[in-house]
């Protein structure tokens, strides 16, 4: 009895430490993004605690900035059109691994997943020297297909891994009812893996909404990003403009999240959702 009553002891004292962990990790992660949202309306103009008064001032001065407005456009042109390009691919890809079987298949699959492994300073430097003669250096174009390729990656692990789970057999019942490829795809397989695939297209999306080291070597005047803008006022003058702007942009993660987190919820009700 009071062996059992010693052990129930030990498992509530584990317990409260595995969350005073739990939440020590949470907080050592999510505080210093937020210390930088109340610099963001801050009414002085140097990033730094303590503030001197509240103020909009710096947002207002965000969505009045030509350049600042410029860059946030040229990130809605980038990232959409390089997530469409990854999830088409990356979906692509990985339904021909998943069902294929080759030597090789190991291999193949190691350079698909070789554009998260490598340094992103190798990817944009050798893609620069490779765009360069091509004339594809300064442009939306050669910018996109490398944020493409960076994300694909993202697609292949979703879609591979709801693929995993799926019965095969499905497809080949439909096959046998005379549905082509297509019709079996968008009927059968495209509802299973959508979580997926959704999972994947956000995160590809993230990649290229964020990413600075390719756009950098990349993008010319015209093509600048949101978060090149970011980078270039933090090198040439640290204005709590660039607080505004990485609060927006935390917002936007927390949308995004959000969505994945919704869509997720939505399919595994579908899941559940008894068959008729």
């Amino acid at each position: 009895m009071q062996t059992t009553t010693h052990e129930g002891i030990e498992e509530k004292l584990w317990r409260i430490v595995q969350r005073i962990l739990c939440w020590g990790v949470l907080l050592f992660l999510v505080l210093p993004l937020l210390v930088i949202v109340p610099l963001s309306f801050n009414e002085g103009s140097f990033l730094l605690y303590p503030m001197t008064g509240f103020s909009l001032r710096w947002y207002q001065e965000f969505f009045s900035s030509a350049e600042w407005l410029r860059s946030v456009r040229n990130s809605f042109i980038v990232a959409p059109a390089a997530t469409v390009i990854a999830t088409v691919l990356g979906t692509i890809a990985s339904i021909g691994l998943t069902r294929a079987k080759f030597r090789g298949k190991t291999l193949l699959q190691a350079l698909m997943l070789s554009p998260m492994i490598v340094p992103v300073i190798i990817v944009a430097v050798s893609t620069y020297l490779y765009f360069l003669p091509l004339g594809l250096s300064d442009g939306f174009f050669g910018l996109i297909l490398v944020h493409a390729a960076l994300g694909a990656p993202f697609v292949v692990i979703t879609v591979s891994a709801t693929l995993e789970g799926f019965d095969h057999r499905l497809a080949q019942a439909s096959a046998s009812l005379g549905a082509g490829p297509l019709t079996t795809f968008h009927r059968v397989v495209l509802p299973v893996i959508a979580p997926g695939v959704i999972s994947g297209a956000l995160f590809a999306f993230a990649n290229s909404f964020d990413e600075v080291v390719v756009t950098l070597f990349l993008a010319g005047p015209q093509q600048v990003t949101l978060p090149r803008q970011m980078f270039a006022g933090i090198r040439e003058n640290i204005s709590p403009t660039i607080a505004a702007a990485a609060t927006l942009l935390l917002l936007f993660s927390i949308g995004l999240l959000a969505t994945l987190e919704t869509l997720r919820r939505r399919a595994e009700r579908m899941r559940m959702q008894p068959s008729h």
